[in-house]
């Protein structure tokens, strides 16, 4: 029997069969369909939150005062054996490789402008922090490049706290209360909205000095290190580590590199999304069952025609071919709709709700139809070698 014999017969027995067929693989379909929808909203929200983080730039090392073993911003603020220093920084911009070093410590209090006030987040930075963390002034400037102990009480602030504290009027040159301090707005920065959940419009920036004796703070939450494109991440790391030892007596500081961050990240989303794509796989094993259950009840119903075949010469082999092929073109129908389906929902979310991320993971797509085609052909392995050992006398006589 020629292939093209065998798609045929399956194809014709499909086709006078429709209300069944469509049943069979509607199993199917929902389950790729929940499969591609998932991972693409799994896939979107990964894509979202390592695109939030590459907001920063792609060379940023974070060096954050106590030793832990964990990534992520230390709690050892204040209770290191070295506080992470504005020296510390200043230093750190001497290491080959190095583009800009910027401290970093923060907090929330009440800014006010004459009867207006709205508590924030005010960040002591020092004047590399646009370089570094690819931020923009849209008016005026940011802060002076001034020794630490001489810096002068200077503001920059975000778009939102200008919109708040001065929506009619130009705010350079203007004065605001931030806690018992009085600063002179010097620039406004350029819209930039959420990063991970900050919202870094509405924020205040001051040196890294008056930052600290605001909030009472011997160390720095953060140093952030700019260095070059191309340059050796992990030799400059090792330098880093060098030369903070040498300063402090001891590695009392954590060294956090974006790539490190965001390779744990990723690793995390992809388990994430792979055990969504899992969960969605559980409609695959309702579908199964359903072809599982329509091939049995196939055979019942052709037995004659099993028989037919096999007095004509047909082998077991060859009618256990036929049944498995109209359970893999089933599933096969079945998850190409569910494709297009989840596909189509996705992207009609999207379009609705733009707002929310939706990235087609095509690997998993793919993985999904041809696992949705083995399940079929599983399915349907059992009823297929039941009606090749059928006797054919015995078929024909069947009425």
């Amino acid at each position: 029997m020629r292939t093209a014999d065998y798609i045929l017969l399956a194809a014709t027995s499909l086709k006078f069969n429709r209300m069944r067929s469509f049943l069979t693989a509607l199993g199917i379909t929902v389950g790729i369909a929940a499969v591609v929808l998932l991972t693409s909203l799994g896939g979107g929200a990964r894509e979202y939150i390592l695109g939030q983080f590459s907001q920063f730039g792609a060379h940023i090392i974070a060096i954050n005062p106590g030793k832990t073993s964990t990534v992520g911003i230390s709690g050892a603020l204040i209770s290191n054996v070295r506080p992470l220093s504005l020296d510390d920084a200043i230093s750190l911009e001497q290491l080959n490789g190095v583009l800009t070093a910027v401290p970093a410590v923060q907090g929330n209090l009440p800014v006010e402008a004459g009867n207006r006030s709205r508590w924030t987040m005010v960040l002591g930075v020092n004047h590399q922090a646009p370089q570094t963390w690819q931020f923009k002034v849209a008016q005026g400037q940011f802060l002076p490049d001034e020794p630490p102990e001489q810096a002068r009480n200077l503001a920059v602030i975000g778009h939102k706290i200008k919109q708040e504290l001065f929506p009619d009027i130009n705010p350079l040159g203007k004065r605001i209360r931030i806690g018992q301090e009085r600063y002179r707005v010097i620039g406004v920065m350029e819209e930039k909205g959420q990063i991970l959940g900050i919202d870094m419009d509405d924020a205040v920036y001051i040196p890294a000095n008056r930052g600290m004796a605001l909030f009472n703070q011997e160390s720095l939450m953060e140093i952030d290190i700019l260095y070059r494109a191309g340059w050796n991440e992990d030799r400059l790391v090792k330098a880093i580590k060098k030369h903070l030892i040498r300063r402090h007596g001891a590695e009392d500081f954590t060294i956090n590199t974006q790539s490190d961050i965001l390779g744990t990240l990723g690793s995390i989303l992809d388990i994430l999304t792979a055990v969504v794509a899992g969960l969605g796989s559980i409609s695959l094993i309702v579908g199964g069952v359903g072809i599982f259950t329509i091939m049995s009840i196939a055979v019942n119903e052709r037995i004659r025609e099993i028989g037919l075949l096999r007095a004509l010469g047909a082998s077991r082999a060859q009618v256990t071919w036929l049944f498995l092929l109209e359970a893999a073109i089933l599933s096969g129908l079945g998850g190409i709709v569910g494709m297009l389906t989840g596909l189509s929902i996705a992207w009609l979310l999207h379009a609705f709700i733009p707002a929310l991320p939706v990235n087609v993971e095509w690997n998993y797509v793919l993985l999904a139809e041809l696992t949705a085609i083995l399940t079929g052909m599983v399915a349907g392995l059992l009823p297929a070698r039941r009606a090749a050992t059928l006797p054919p006398v015995d078929a024909l006589r069947n009425e």
